[in-house]
């Protein structure tokens, strides 16, 4: 009996201490991403960082912070750390606009800068909520204050975004507003508005109001302006200065168009004018380079006659010197032998023609008959007729047959 009122008593101080085990817990564990602090029953308080199991005293309070608390303002949930609706803005000129933003914020690293964090928000909710999402609000709607709606949707976006995230990494701007009177574009009436600029101090730096996260060492991990949804007074009035705009888009480019048309008409005409005049120089020059071809031909064949003039007087000069030459020679040798080579030769000629003819004579030299026969000397025609042409030759010709001496 004794044996088994020791088991049954052993039995409920165990079960004793694993309840008391189970209910104190002196053990936790820390997921990927998070840390925790812990603040034991004594008042002593430490941040844990690293991922998996840790000790702590039993009775100890924990609290779980995400590394990164992610502030989403989309009107919807997306399962960020704190999930608000959209951002009303307004623009400096007065439009009123919707905006959606998703920001992330790192905490610090440091257990003197976390657990200062835990005193002034207790837990991640509060943080989000009471410090993180209103100093995002004012920052974007500082932001908004630099430009009007019309310079955002025409191009202004970026630099919205850099506004934004600049102010919600080292504090908020402090703005000047200044008044400004202009033309509406779309209904051409004269308006005022504010035109709001970043304070500056002599040295150029821009004036700024403490950033409420810097004491706490909480950082930027990024900032993204997802969209800005416009009021349709505002969709309306850039719908009139895009159709505006459009149309003188429009016009500038048929004014272009037409200048271009012009000038390239211009420009076709000199082109025309210059092929024209290129033309009208190379025919000239054409008919320049032949006359002076013509008149150096004509230059050359005048050279050309004049040397064949002088060959041509020098020829006739030869010739008539060859001309005279041989006259006087043979004036000469006329002089010399009394022409007794022509006269020689002349009558050397006529002896030939009588003799010829009378070779070829068919009649009788003597004739046939003959009467009386007288005391005369008998004579024959033919020797007469020879002794008659010898004398007649001698003659005409004046020949000499004595040899001179």
């Amino acid at each position: 009996m004794n044996t088994k009122l020791k088991l049954i008593g052993a039995g409920v101080v165990s079960l004793f201490l694993i309840l008391g085990m189970i209910l104190l817990n002196p053990f936790g564990y820390n997921d990927q991403g998070y840390r925790q602090v812990v603040e034991t029953p004594t008042g002593n308080r430490y941040v844990i960082y690293g991922n998996g199991m840790y000790w702590k005293f039993p009775g100890s309070k924990v609290t779980t912070y995400p590394n990164v608390i992610t502030i989403a303002n989309r009107g919807n949930e997306t399962g960020s750390t704190f999930d608000g609706g959209l951002i009303p803005i307004r623009f400096n000129d007065a439009t009123r606009s919707d905006a959606q933003t998703v920001v992330r914020f790192r905490l610090p690293p440091a257990d003197s800068l976390m657990l200062k964090l835990h005193s002034e928000y207790i837990n991640k909710e509060y943080l989000a909520m009471k410090g993180l999402l209103p100093y995002t609000i004012e920052c974007l709607k500082n932001s908004a204050q630099l430009m009007d709606s019309e310079q955002h949707y025409s191009g202004g976006r970026a630099q919205l975004s850099q506004y934004f995230q600049d102010q919600l990494s080292d504090g908020l701007y402090i703005l000047d507003s200044q008044e400004k009177i202009y033309r509406d574009s779309a209904t051409n009436e004269v308006k005022r508005s504010y035109k709001t600029e970043i304070r500056k101090n002599s040295a150029g730096e821009e004036v700024r109001k403490g950033s409420d996260l810097a004491p706490f060492g909480i950082v930027i991990a990024s900032a993204t302006i997802e969209n800005v949804i416009y009021e349709n007074a505002v969709v309306e009035k850039l719908s009139k200065k895009i159709e505006a705009s459009t149309r003188e888009s429009v016009s500038k480019q048929n004014l272009v168009t037409a200048q271009q048309e012009a000038m390239t008409a211009e420009a076709e005409g000199r082109r025309k004018l210059v092929e024209i005049e290129y033309k009208e120089k190379e025919i000239q020059t054409q008919q320049l380079v032949q006359a002076e071809t013509q008149v150096r031909l004509a230059e050359k064949d005048q050279e050309k006659q004049k040397i064949a003039l002088q060959a041509a007087k020098l020829e006739a000069e030869k010739i008539k010197a060859l001309a005279d030459a041989e006259a006087y020679s043979k004036s000469k040798v006329m002089q010399a032998d009394g022409a007794l080579e022509k006269k020689l030769t002349t009558y050397k000629e006529t002896q030939k023609m009588w003799a010829d003819a009378f070779s070829n004579y068919k009649g009788n030299m003597v004739p046939l008959y003959q009467t009386g026969g007288g005391g005369a000397k008998s004579s024959n025609a033919g020797t007469d007729f020879m002794q008659i042409m010898t004398l007649k030759a001698a003659k005409d010709l004046n020949l000499d047959m004595s040899v001179k001496k």
